[in-house]
């Protein structure tokens, strides 16, 4: 173990605080860990998940009973929220995850940090890491990767065949339906509810969901996320203001979007066109995606 030593993390782990964190004494864990990983030949049977798509293609895979804990944004399907937690996947603990003695650890690209993923590994814990990127054949590639790392190839190759299938169609109908309208200029926006407005520009899933569901993003020429300006909402001119929740939610996000610097003086503010979706839905690539495009596409255009 290079970074910490087996004796270290002993020692934390006896900090471990109760709560969310499952745990008990390390020891155990890396004897088990070792133990469970070298008698998975049937595939393994106590799997942890670090990542809300690929919970939901482990789902998908009809799979679910080997899992035996995510991380705090396996968020759909319902059941998976009742799971133990590991926490939050950017930051996960390698006491945490061990001692719950899994045989695999699926970690999405943004599991992590990498040295922790490595303490997991290095204690005998196999570790399946995915890539990072916003396209539908990532997510074909990644249900493919879950359905080999559980030793289910075949489910593999069935659920990832009618994703592409259910994809190619959605993407089919929204060029059919929407390929010659002008796009509307839409105007992605994250954490409304703080102090600091944030929002999307290039290499981030929202747009590339815009890109998918033939809408514009209304601020590019820079990447992932930045602070809005009062100035900025204003010349970016956006038709829509597309924003998310966390989880179900009942709550109407117009009100305290509109109360934000600048917003209200758009044309999308003064027609309160607001859209709204669940985060993980939207943003988490999984295999809900063609779903998720089609109504993005709908409501973007619609509203």
């Amino acid at each position: 173990m290079s970074v910490l030593t087996r004796r270290a993390l002993m020692a934390r782990g006896a900090r471990l605080a109760a709560g969310a964190w499952i745990g008990s004494t390390l020891p155990a864990a890396l004897a088990h860990a070792a133990a469970a990983a070298s008698g998975a030949k049937d595939g393994p049977k106590r799997v942890v998940v670090a990542g809300g798509a690929l919970t939901e293609i482990v789902y998908a895979l009809g799979a679910q009973h080997r899992v035996i804990a995510n991380d705090l944004t396996s968020l759909y399907p319902d059941a998976a929220t009742k799971l133990p937690k590991i926490g939050y996947l950017r930051t996960l603990s390698a006491e945490g995850v061990l001692s719950l003695h899994p045989d695999l650890l699926l970690a999405g690209a943004e599991a992590g940090p990498p040295n922790v993923l490595a303490q997991i590994e290095a204690a005998g814990v196999p570790v399946q890491h995915f890539r990072h990127g916003y396209t539908a054949e990532l997510v074909r590639e990644t249900i493919r990767g879950v359905a080999n790392a559980l030793k289910i190839g075949d489910d593999g190759a069935r659920v990832a065949g009618r994703f592409m299938s259910d994809w190619v169609r959605a993407r089919d109908s929204i060029d059919t339906q929407y390929g010659i309208a002008r796009r509307p200029r839409v105007l992605f926006i994250l954490g409304h509810t703080g102090n600091q407005v944030m929002v999307a520009g290039q290499d981030t899933a929202a747009d590339a969901m815009l890109a998918y569901a033939n809408a514009e993003n209304a601020l590019r020429g820079f990447n992932g996320y930045r602070p809005l300006t009062a100035e900025a909402a204003v010349a970016a001119q956006p038709d829509v203001l597309l924003t998310t929740t966390t989880g179900p939610s009942s709550a109407e996000p117009t009100v305290s979007l509109l109360a934000q610097p600048g917003l209200a003086n758009t044309p999308a503010g003064r027609a309160r066109r607001v859209v709204s979706f669940d985060a993980l839905y939207l943003l988490g690539f999984g295999p809900r995606l063609p779903q998720a495009v089609a109504e993005l596409a709908r409501r973007v255009h619609t509203t």
